[in-house]
């Protein structure tokens, strides 16, 4: 398979979990921010998160004038400014799904295409946050269907590794980043009034579509190190990050069938590396201290796993496009 064709594989399978996990993940701040509307500092401070996880806060403050509840949405939802927005990530999908036709169901250009044209239509009312929960509820339903045409659609070949692989990484680095955002929030917090924490914890899960799913097996606990061993090294969650790597590296075995070689090494390392932290009781076991220099470690070999894949296949990182 050509490197081109590559290129836009990987990058339409993590736009498209990009659009998924920021739709996500606004859909919960904007029923948050209902439910503590009268907690008028915590419903700003969880702008901020949001801002965090899923674009910048020194960014958003270059291009807006102040933190409204308007400009948040359209910096996230619908700014070209923003290379992580969501309209941004529906073009970036779009374009190549069209580029990348010959390799992938037509029926996945078309469920994108529909969904760009939609937009290009769209209108919502100003402060209107039932129109902003359509469009985020429609995002969500694309990318599902989409993930539906890939698995049921596609020939278990080379370029359907690729999707899977870009998507099982951006997946897992979103999980990592939450995880490590929200706990340096629970972290500064610990002074406030009690329930602060269980908020953060709970929040988590919610931004991860992994509440109903954690309750079912640690019922009826909001227990810090419990999240974070669901989400970390949970086998069965598909959002957790054992799960992603595992499937990140049961693909990268399918694509070389099997062997190690000169250049795939690297891969396979930092695989194995990231695979030796998830133990649940070494992760029980850390000092209260401890957490967040273990979630900053292990977000960056979830970083370094992304940046290692794309220079093991000569892929293009978005920053270095012209």
């Amino acid at each position: 398979m050509l490197s081109r064709v590559a290129d836009s594989l990987y990058w339409m399978s993590r736009n498209i979990e990009r659009a998924e996990n920021n739709a996500r993940v606004l859909g919960v701040q904007l029923i948050q921010m209902l439910e503590a509307s009268s907690e008028e500092t915590l419903a700003r401070h969880d702008w901020e998160t949001v801002l965090e996880i899923c674009g910048s806060v020194e960014h958003f403050n270059r291009l807006y004038p102040k933190m409204s509840t308007n400009h948040l949405i359209d910096y996230l939802a619908f700014s070209e400014n923003n290379p992580n927005s969501i309209l941004s990530c529906i073009k970036y999908a779009r374009e190549n799904a069209r580029t990348t036709r010959d390799s992938i169901p037509n029926d996945l250009f078309e469920v994108w295409n529909n969904l760009y044209l939609e937009m290009t239509e769209m209108k919502i009312s100003e402060g209107s946050l039932r129109d902003i929960q359509h469009f985020l509820n429609r995002v969500k339903i694309t990318a599902l269907t989409s993930h539906g045409i890939v698995d049921s659609m596609m020939t278990r070949g080379v370029p359907y590794r690729f999707f899977n692989i870009a998507k099982w990484l951006e997946r897992g680095e979103k999980t990592a980043r939450i995880l490590n955002i929200l706990n340096d929030r629970s972290t500064a917090d610990k002074q406030k009034a009690d329930g602060t924490n269980y908020y953060y914890w709970r929040s988590a899960l919610q931004l991860v579509n992994g509440y109903e799913e954690y309750l079912k097996k640690y019922p009826p606990r909001m227990n810090e190190r419990d999240v974070l061993s669901f989400l970390i090294s949970d086998f069965s969650f598909p959002r957790s990050i054992q799960y992603c790597i595992d499937h990140i590296r049961e693909s990268i075995i399918s694509l070389e069938g099997g062997r190690v070689s000169h250049y795939s090494w690297r891969m396979y390392a930092a695989l194995d590396l990231i695979i030796d932290e998830f133990d649940e009781r070494k992760i029980r076991s850390l000092e209260e201290g401890g957490v967040s220099a273990f979630l900053d470690d292990f977000q960056n070999k979830c970083n370094d796993i992304g940046r290692i894949f794309s220079e093991t296949y000569y892929l293009v990182e978005p920053s270095k496009t012209s």
